[in-house]
């Protein structure tokens, strides 16, 4: 047993790296925690505490680390999420060319290019009125009413 706790701090070093080269090699933020979590083992390993109890508080630890911080982490670093050329389309004015109903999709245009649209709250939208984009459902924008001063009628652009 004697031998075992002697070489516990390179298995803890080992793991550590392991994580860490996988963690590099994904970038999901999943791993990293993990090799925190040996890290703190490879600090505690000199103690003498059975393996056992250490692999428990490994597990302990890292999973902690990961449901606690890993979603601030991912919100923080915007980890998955690739921004598209759609994504600078929300916050845009875009130019009702086919009524919106409560019910059924209408079309509209932006920078030139026809989009199905929805509205945010399901109230309709008439032709030439002017919306907003304020988020992208696959092919379909889902637009919401400008302000009654910026309400104003906009030519399409081709």
């Amino acid at each position: 047993m004697g031998l075992l706790l002697e070489y516990l701090p390179w298995f803890w070093l080992f793991l550590m790296i392991l994580f860490t080269v996988i963690e590099v090699a994904t970038f999901g933020l999943t791993t990293i925690w993990f090799a925190l979590g040996a890290l703190v083992m490879l600090l505690l390993s000199p103690l003498p505490i059975p393996f056992l109890w250490q692999i428990f508080v490994f597990l302990i630890i890292s999973a902690v680390l990961l449901i606690f911080t890993r979603p601030i982490a991912v919100k923080k670093l915007k980890v998955g999420r690739e921004k598209t050329n759609t994504d600078s389309l929300i916050g845009e004015r875009a130019l009702v060319i086919k009524d919106i109903t409560e019910f059924e999709k209408g079309l509209v245009k932006v920078h030139g290019m026809e989009w199905s649209a929805q509205s945010i709250d399901g109230k309709p939208m008439i032709k030439d009125e002017t919306c907003i984009i304020k988020r992208i459902e696959g092919v379909t924008v889902v637009v919401g009413r400008c302000d009654l001063e910026e309400n104003q009628v906009v030519a399409p652009t081709k």
